[in-house]
């Protein structure tokens, strides 16, 4: 389930890509079936040996383009060990809201991303998230957790004032959201509501099988309820 859109974010042979806050690997995956270097940056290094195995198992079963590289480096996104110019582009995938100084967090995607150099960022949508924090207490409070709300006019001007240059944006996973309403509803630790489970459920069949009427029916809900913004930037050459 991919949040950035990589016909906004064009990735490729030669191209090194950070993917910042990588998590489970997601977009990495994506980024090296697509031909280009990636690392995979996150703090918790028991996420990182799983992605490194993954990586592992893409190449034994061919799927990795020749010549593409990738590696997982444990680290903090504040004091990441890159040199300066570093990533041709960056991804920073639902992490900012993690990170209590997200401005220096932003500081160090723009210091190793090369001039000219793109950048996706994604967070959680300002609606979304405040109905589930409404919802909710423990969805926000628990350890690791989210600890802001963006506006996506915050955003923005946050990412400018890092040195970037804010294109454009948009939202995804809107039939997600309802999956998250409800889930805060019900309590976000109870994995047995049937209502819940049977929602999960229809997801995890869509994400498999991709059908015509869900794909329609989240392109009209992206925009209203969509779970995710991404905004694309760029650093001045």
């Amino acid at each position: 389930m991919l949040t950035v859109d990589f016909d906004k974010l064009p990735v490729g042979p030669g191209d090194r890509v950070l993917d910042l806050g990588a998590g489970g690997g997601r977009h990495a995956f994506e980024v090296l079936r697509r031909g280009a270097d990636v690392v995979a940056f996150d703090q918790d290094a028991g996420e990182m040996e799983s992605v490194a195995a993954m990586f592992a198992a893409m190449d034994k079963e061919g799927e990795i383009p020749a010549g593409a590289r990738a590696e997982t480096v444990v680290g903090d996104a504040l004091d990441m060990p890159f040199p300066d110019a570093y990533f041709d582009q960056v991804i920073a995938s639902e992490v900012l809201e993690h990170i209590p100084d997200d401005l220096a967090a932003m500081a160090e995607i723009v210091r190793v991303l090369k001039p000219g150099g793109q950048v996706a960022v994604t967070v959680p949508s300002f609606l979304p998230e405040r109905v589930c924090w409404a919802l909710s207490e423990d969805y926000h409070t628990a350890p690791g957790g989210h600890i802001r709300i963006y506006t996506l006019a915050e955003l923005r001007a946050k990412l400018k004032s890092s040195g970037l240059e804010v294109g454009g944006h948009h939202h995804a996973h809107g039939l997600h959201t309802p999956y998250w309403w409800l889930k805060c509803a019900v309590g976000v630790n109870d994995d047995r509501n049937p209502l819940a489970k049977a929602y999960h459920e229809l997801l995890v069949w869509d994400i498999m099988k991709r059908p015509a009427v869900t794909r329609i029916a989240e392109a009209v809900l992206n925009p209203l309820i969509g779970k995710s913004v991404v905004v694309y930037g760029r650093k001045p050459a």
